[in-house]
């Protein structure tokens, strides 16, 4: 993954971006693709579009950002494969650490990066497979204001 050509990596960036821009929800969070450097998928979004009554990130807006991120990272890395396949998220935990006065800064990456060929192997041969990923938003000094434990689904197409 980390010898892919950028030009293949920024395509696939490109599409990432008008998949959120076509989700509503997405789009009225004025979610960015900031960036994908292995592992990480980066995205993120203005406090003011996502804050509560106590002046702090909303808490559905941190859990739908991270899911987000999740589902665009396998998004992303099925581009690469040359693979399509609809992505859900199956199940989840979250927890939220300290509230966040920032913008919010999301990544995501799979558990084990080292699982990625079966997953591949088991989606090529049955249709279907899942994966976990982990996601946190992240403080200005790095440490985690909320972190999720996702796992997804891919179910191939065409």
């Amino acid at each position: 993954m980390q010898g892919l050509c950028s030009m293949y990596v920024e395509a696939a960036m490109d599409a990432l971006r008008h998949a959120y821009q076509a989700m509503p929800p997405v789009r009225a969070m004025q979610v960015e693709v900031e960036g994908y450097q292995a592992p990480w998928l980066k995205l993120r979004a203005p406090l003011a579009a996502n804050v509560n009554d106590k002046g702090t990130a909303f808490g559905g807006s941190l859990c739908s950002l991270m899911t987000i991120a999740g589902w665009g990272l396998l998004q992303m890395r099925l581009s690469l494969e040359d693979l399509r396949a609809e992505i859900y998220v199956a199940d989840s935990q979250v927890r939220y650490l300290t509230p966040l006065r920032s913008q919010l800064q999301a990544r995501a990456r799979l558990r084990d990066d080292g699982e990625w060929a079966e997953f591949m192997l088991t989606l090529r041969r049955r249709g279907r497979a899942r994966t976990q990923v982990l996601a946190q938003v992240d403080l200005d000094d790095g440490q985690a204001a909320c972190t999720l434990e996702g796992r997804f689904v891919a179910i191939a197409v065409g």
